[in-house]
């Protein structure tokens, strides 16, 4: 048996060995079970199709060829999410599984050992580790102690290390904070390669990059429909100047948005104020839930203008914390490990009811 279990190691390192030593190094993203639980942990819209919309959306969909591939430039959404994102005219748009397939073809497109990605840290995960699948360095340049963005920091590492891309999140994720539109503009003045503002959270914040597009050939900027309340969708999209679009469309697995999130996002689309609607209670619940936190012995609140709100266990441990609310039934996310984000966590704006339940299950896990 022993034998068998050894020639068995040798057959797996063998077969391992082709996996690049970088990609081996990296842990998988790891999505928590949230069974049964109130799932505040992934900046999702709580709300659902109104009802009045489900039984028209259900009789379309009888009408979807599956048996035929999707049109492969998606034409119709295409043109609704242009409207809709307003895009401004003459701006070239590619679509996406998801904001993380845009960011995978971004690297792609630019891949090279020689050259770096850039973003700003704490941030977006997904800018460092697509960054090691292509084959690429990355640089996370610090923010500063209160998460706002450290121009001189940045101008150095700009100047040092001359990134083919600089990601930057506005809002900025995990931290919720919008960064000082100055700066942003600064950044895309001296950046040597492109410049991706990612506005995944921008019907929270009500400010874009998106009308700057025809001023700077360098910036694009990238959405997604998730946050709007269609996170089931994996459905991204990146715009900019047209012919720097074009070059990015070529490493586009070709029908990648499938035909039932084309139809699916369409139909939404055309009936998009429904959405609008979530979104401003959503930023009400928001303060409200900032105003709660707020009053707390043991926890430093940060500002956002995201649909999530990062805190700080400054009275107790965060994991504890983290632990006990799971038990109460509520899951966010835990961000705690060192750095600075040491001692945090984050928690997802919810329904009326969803947040209350955390507020209490908090009240007493910090009461222990």
């Amino acid at each position: 048996m022993s034998c068998l279990i050894n020639k068995g190691l040798i057959v797996s390192e063998q077969l391992l060995k082709w996996v690049r030593p970088e990609i081996r190094e990296l842990s998988a993203y790891h999505v928590p079970d949230a069974a049964g639980l109130i799932k505040l942990d992934a900046m999702e819209n709580p709300y659902r199709l109104p009802a009045e919309l489900v039984q028209q959306w259900q009789d379309g969909l009888a009408a979807v060829a599956l048996n035929r591939y999707p049109d492969p430039a998606a034409t119709e959404l295409h043109d609704r999410l242009a409207e809709v994102m307003q895009v401004p005219p003459g701006r070239g748009m590619v679509l996406g599984n998801g904001s993380d397939e845009l960011i995978q073809m971004l690297a792609l497109a630019v891949a090279s050992n020689e050259r770096c990605i850039l973003s700003f840290e704490p941030g977006f995960v997904m800018y460092s580790m697509i960054a090691r699948f292509a084959g690429m360095n990355y640089v996370g340049v610090p923010l500063a102690d209160d998460f706002t963005l450290d121009l001189d920091k940045a101008r150095a590492a700009i100047e040092q290390h001359q990134p083919a891309i600089i990601f930057i999140a506005y809002p900025n994720n995990p931290t919720g904070n919008l960064f000082d539109a100055e700066a942003v503009e600064e950044i895309i003045r001296i950046a040597p390669g492109l410049v991706v503002v990612d506005e995944a959270y921008h019907p929270f914040a009500l400010t874009s990059f998106m009308p700057r597009l025809n001023e700077y050939d360098q910036l694009l900027v990238m959405r997604t429909v998730s946050k709007m309340g269609l996170a089931g969708l994996r459905l991204g999209l990146l715009c900019g100047n047209s012919e720097l679009i074009s070059e990015i469309n070529k490493v586009r697995l070709p029908y990648n948005i499938n035909v039932l999130t084309q139809y699916t996002a369409s139909f939404i689309l055309k009936n998009a104020g429904f959405l609008d609607g979530q979104a401003e209670m959503i930023r009400a619940d928001r303060e409200h839930l900032l105003q709660q936190l707020a009053m707390l012995t043991g926890v430093e609140v940060f500002p956002s203008q995201a649909n999530f709100i990062l805190f700080r266990i400054t009275q107790g441990n965060a994991t504890e914390v983290f632990a006990s609310l799971r038990r109460e039934g509520v899951l966010i996310k835990n961000l705690d490990k060192p750095g600075p984000l040491q001692n945090c966590l984050r928690v997802t704006v919810g329904t009326a009811e969803e947040n209350q339940a955390f507020m209490r299950a908090l009240e007493h896990a910090l009461q222990k």
